[in-house]
Protein backbone atom coordinates (compact mmCIF):
# COMPACT_ATOMS: atom_id res chain seq x y z
CA UNK A 1 0.00 0.00 0.00
CA UNK A 2 1.47 3.18 -0.82
CA UNK A 3 -0.09 6.80 0.79
CA UNK A 4 -1.89 8.92 -1.13
CA UNK A 5 0.30 12.15 -0.54
CA UNK A 6 3.30 9.84 -1.99
CA UNK A 7 1.38 8.96 -5.13
CA UNK A 8 0.21 12.97 -5.24
CA UNK A 9 4.00 13.97 -5.37
CA UNK A 10 5.13 11.59 -7.36
CA UNK A 11 2.20 12.30 -9.95
CA UNK A 12 3.60 16.09 -9.76
CA UNK A 13 6.82 15.06 -10.32
CA UNK A 14 6.54 12.72 -13.28
CA UNK A 15 3.48 15.62 -14.79
CA UNK A 16 6.63 18.19 -14.45
CA UNK A 17 9.54 16.45 -15.79
CA UNK A 18 7.01 16.22 -18.82
CA UNK A 19 5.93 19.28 -19.85
CA UNK A 20 9.91 20.92 -18.54
CA UNK A 21 10.92 18.15 -21.40
CA UNK A 22 12.21 19.96 -24.51
CA UNK A 23 10.44 17.31 -26.41
CA UNK A 24 7.15 16.91 -24.60
CA UNK A 25 6.90 13.34 -26.92
CA UNK A 26 10.05 12.02 -25.83
CA UNK A 27 8.96 12.74 -22.43
CA UNK A 28 5.85 11.25 -22.37
CA UNK A 29 6.95 8.04 -24.04
CA UNK A 30 10.25 8.26 -21.62
CA UNK A 31 7.92 7.58 -18.62
CA UNK A 32 5.84 5.61 -19.84
CA UNK A 33 8.83 2.95 -20.51
CA UNK A 34 10.40 3.85 -17.04
CA UNK A 35 6.89 1.97 -15.87
CA UNK A 36 7.20 -0.77 -18.18
CA UNK A 37 4.19 -0.20 -19.67
CA UNK A 38 3.04 -0.69 -23.61
CA UNK A 39 1.42 2.11 -25.40
CA UNK A 40 -1.80 -0.56 -25.53
CA UNK A 41 -1.71 -0.80 -21.74
CA UNK A 42 -2.10 3.02 -21.58
CA UNK A 43 -4.72 3.31 -24.21
CA UNK A 44 -6.40 0.78 -22.67
CA UNK A 45 -6.59 2.81 -19.34
CA UNK A 46 -7.52 6.67 -21.16
CA UNK A 47 -10.15 4.90 -23.05
CA UNK A 48 -8.12 5.88 -26.15
CA UNK A 49 -7.18 4.04 -29.13
CA UNK A 50 -3.37 3.06 -29.48
CA UNK A 51 -2.74 5.27 -32.33
CA UNK A 52 -4.24 8.06 -30.16
CA UNK A 53 -1.03 7.46 -27.79
CA UNK A 54 1.89 6.90 -30.62
CA UNK A 55 0.61 9.90 -31.66
CA UNK A 56 1.47 12.03 -28.91
CA UNK A 57 4.80 10.46 -28.03
CA UNK A 58 6.05 10.72 -32.06
CA UNK A 59 5.21 14.44 -31.40
CA UNK A 60 2.34 14.56 -34.58
CA UNK A 61 0.02 15.81 -31.17
CA UNK A 62 0.30 17.94 -28.91
CA UNK A 63 -0.66 17.42 -25.25
CA UNK A 64 -2.27 19.82 -23.50
CA UNK A 65 -2.30 20.04 -19.67
CA UNK A 66 -5.50 17.83 -19.08
CA UNK A 67 -3.38 14.71 -21.40
CA UNK A 68 -0.56 14.78 -19.68
CA UNK A 69 -2.31 14.79 -16.58
CA UNK A 70 -5.07 11.73 -17.69
CA UNK A 71 -1.72 10.08 -18.93
CA UNK A 72 -0.06 10.03 -15.74
CA UNK A 73 -3.02 8.90 -13.85
CA UNK A 74 -2.73 6.09 -16.16
CA UNK A 75 0.97 5.07 -15.27
CA UNK A 76 0.18 5.21 -11.73
CA UNK A 77 -3.50 3.02 -12.32
CA UNK A 78 -0.94 0.51 -14.63
CA UNK A 79 1.19 0.47 -11.59
CA UNK A 80 -1.16 -0.13 -8.75
CA UNK A 81 -1.58 -3.28 -10.64
CA UNK A 82 1.46 -4.70 -9.97
CA UNK A 83 1.90 -3.76 -6.35
CA UNK A 84 3.20 -0.48 -6.88
CA UNK A 85 6.95 -1.39 -8.05
CA UNK A 86 7.71 1.32 -10.18
CA UNK A 87 6.26 4.01 -7.54
CA UNK A 88 8.19 2.58 -4.49
CA UNK A 89 11.52 2.66 -6.09
CA UNK A 90 10.69 6.57 -7.33
CA UNK A 91 9.71 7.11 -3.96
CA UNK A 92 12.76 5.55 -2.68
CA UNK A 93 14.65 7.67 -5.10
CA UNK A 94 13.10 11.03 -4.11
CA UNK A 95 13.34 10.66 -0.10
CA UNK A 96 9.73 10.69 0.32
CA UNK A 97 9.32 6.92 2.52
CA UNK A 98 9.40 9.47 5.73
CA UNK A 99 7.35 7.51 8.07
CA UNK A 100 6.58 10.46 10.29
CA UNK A 101 4.17 12.02 7.44
CA UNK A 102 1.21 10.84 7.84
CA UNK A 103 -0.16 13.10 4.99
CA UNK A 104 0.18 15.74 2.36
CA UNK A 105 -1.50 17.66 -0.32
CA UNK A 106 -1.28 21.10 -1.82
CA UNK A 107 -4.07 23.30 -2.50
CA UNK A 108 -5.24 24.49 -6.30
CA UNK A 109 -7.24 27.55 -4.35
CA UNK A 110 -6.04 28.54 -1.07
CA UNK A 111 -7.16 28.26 1.73
CA UNK A 112 -7.98 31.02 4.84
CA UNK A 113 -6.57 30.72 8.47
CA UNK A 114 -10.58 30.99 9.30
CA UNK A 115 -11.24 28.11 7.02
CA UNK A 116 -8.21 26.19 8.40
CA UNK A 117 -10.04 26.44 11.90
CA UNK A 118 -13.03 24.96 11.17
CA UNK A 119 -12.04 22.47 9.24
CA UNK A 120 -9.62 21.10 12.14
CA UNK A 121 -12.07 21.94 14.21
CA UNK A 122 -10.24 24.45 15.45
CA UNK A 123 -8.74 27.05 18.78
CA UNK A 124 -6.82 29.95 17.79
CA UNK A 125 -4.37 30.08 20.80
CA UNK A 126 -2.46 33.67 19.67
CA UNK A 127 -3.82 36.96 19.10
CA UNK A 128 -1.08 38.62 17.16
CA UNK A 129 -0.30 37.15 13.90
CA UNK A 130 0.29 36.75 10.23
CA UNK A 131 -2.91 36.58 8.16
CA UNK A 132 -1.37 34.57 4.99
CA UNK A 133 -3.42 32.18 2.73
CA UNK A 134 -2.33 28.65 2.67
CA UNK A 135 -1.35 26.57 -0.10
CA UNK A 136 -1.10 22.98 1.14
CA UNK A 137 -0.95 20.85 4.40
CA UNK A 138 1.62 18.31 5.84
CA UNK A 139 0.01 16.02 8.82
CA UNK A 140 3.06 14.94 10.83
CA UNK A 141 3.10 12.17 13.69
CA UNK A 142 5.34 14.55 16.29
CA UNK A 143 7.12 11.47 17.99
CA UNK A 144 8.10 9.79 14.89
CA UNK A 145 9.47 13.20 13.56
CA UNK A 146 11.37 14.43 16.69
CA UNK A 147 12.97 10.60 17.29
CA UNK A 148 13.70 9.41 13.69
CA UNK A 149 14.23 12.80 11.41
CA UNK A 150 17.26 15.00 11.03
CA UNK A 151 17.21 18.59 10.84
CA UNK A 152 17.03 18.35 6.69
CA UNK A 153 14.29 15.93 6.78
CA UNK A 154 12.10 17.72 9.03
CA UNK A 155 12.31 20.47 6.71
CA UNK A 156 11.89 18.32 3.64
CA UNK A 157 8.42 17.67 4.54
CA UNK A 158 7.52 21.46 4.13
CA UNK A 159 6.54 20.03 0.30
CA UNK A 160 6.62 22.70 -2.52
CA UNK A 161 6.18 25.69 -0.33
CA UNK A 162 6.29 26.76 2.98
CA UNK A 163 2.78 28.78 2.82
CA UNK A 164 1.28 25.60 3.76
CA UNK A 165 0.11 24.74 7.55
CA UNK A 166 2.27 21.88 9.58
CA UNK A 167 -0.41 19.96 11.46
CA UNK A 168 1.14 17.88 14.90
CA UNK A 169 -0.18 15.00 15.88
CA UNK A 170 0.17 12.35 19.04
CA UNK A 171 1.27 15.85 20.58
CA UNK A 172 1.96 16.35 24.84
CA UNK A 173 2.49 20.07 24.97
CA UNK A 174 3.17 21.30 21.59
CA UNK A 175 6.23 22.67 22.51
CA UNK A 176 8.65 20.47 20.73
CA UNK A 177 7.20 21.26 17.52
CA UNK A 178 6.92 25.37 18.04
CA UNK A 179 10.96 24.77 19.78
CA UNK A 180 12.18 23.17 16.50
CA UNK A 181 10.12 25.80 14.17
CA UNK A 182 11.48 28.57 15.79
CA UNK A 183 15.27 27.88 15.17
CA UNK A 184 14.15 26.88 11.47
CA UNK A 185 14.88 29.17 8.44
CA UNK A 186 11.97 28.58 6.65
CA UNK A 187 8.29 28.69 8.46
CA UNK A 188 5.07 27.63 7.98
CA UNK A 189 1.62 29.47 7.49
CA UNK A 190 0.25 28.45 10.69
CA UNK A 191 0.88 25.23 12.80
CA UNK A 192 -2.30 23.09 14.39
CA UNK A 193 -1.72 20.88 16.99
CA UNK A 194 -3.86 17.39 18.01
CA UNK A 195 -4.04 15.17 20.55
CA UNK A 196 -3.37 17.41 23.82
CA UNK A 197 -6.00 19.55 25.38
CA UNK A 198 -3.60 21.65 26.88
CA UNK A 199 -0.49 23.68 25.39
CA UNK A 200 2.55 24.85 26.87
CA UNK A 201 2.27 28.75 27.57
CA UNK A 202 6.09 28.60 26.05
CA UNK A 203 4.68 27.09 22.51
CA UNK A 204 2.23 30.14 22.64
CA UNK A 205 4.77 32.65 23.26
CA UNK A 206 6.71 31.11 20.64
CA UNK A 207 4.18 31.45 17.96
CA UNK A 208 3.38 35.37 19.40
CA UNK A 209 7.06 36.10 18.76
CA UNK A 210 7.17 34.35 14.72
CA UNK A 211 3.43 35.48 13.81
CA UNK A 212 2.59 31.99 13.16
CA UNK A 213 -0.89 30.93 13.68
CA UNK A 214 -1.36 28.50 16.47
CA UNK A 215 -4.44 26.08 16.76
CA UNK A 216 -5.66 23.28 18.48
CA UNK A 217 -7.40 21.33 16.60
CA UNK A 218 -10.43 19.09 18.79
CA UNK A 219 -11.52 16.79 16.04
CA UNK A 220 -12.26 13.49 17.52
CA UNK A 221 -9.50 11.90 15.30
CA UNK A 222 -6.45 12.60 12.84
CA UNK A 223 -8.28 10.70 9.95
CA UNK A 224 -11.39 13.58 11.19
CA UNK A 225 -8.86 16.36 10.57
CA UNK A 226 -7.41 14.53 6.83
CA UNK A 227 -11.18 13.88 5.80
CA UNK A 228 -12.02 17.53 5.95
CA UNK A 229 -8.84 18.87 4.25
CA UNK A 230 -9.06 16.50 1.74
CA UNK A 231 -12.40 17.28 1.07
CA UNK A 232 -11.75 21.10 0.20
CA UNK A 233 -11.36 22.87 -2.87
Amino acid sequence: MVSQHILDDIARRIAGDIIWSNDVSLGLRKWREIFGAARSDIAKLMGVSQSVISDYEKGRRVPGAKFVRRYVESLLKFDAARGYQSVKSLARSFNLNIEAVIDSREFEVPMSIDTLITRVKGVLLNATYKDRELYGYTVIDSIKAISTLSGNEFWNIMGMTSERALIFTSVTTGRSPMIAIRVAPVKPASVVLHGTKRVDPLAIYLAESEGIPLILSTAESVDEIISSLRSYQ
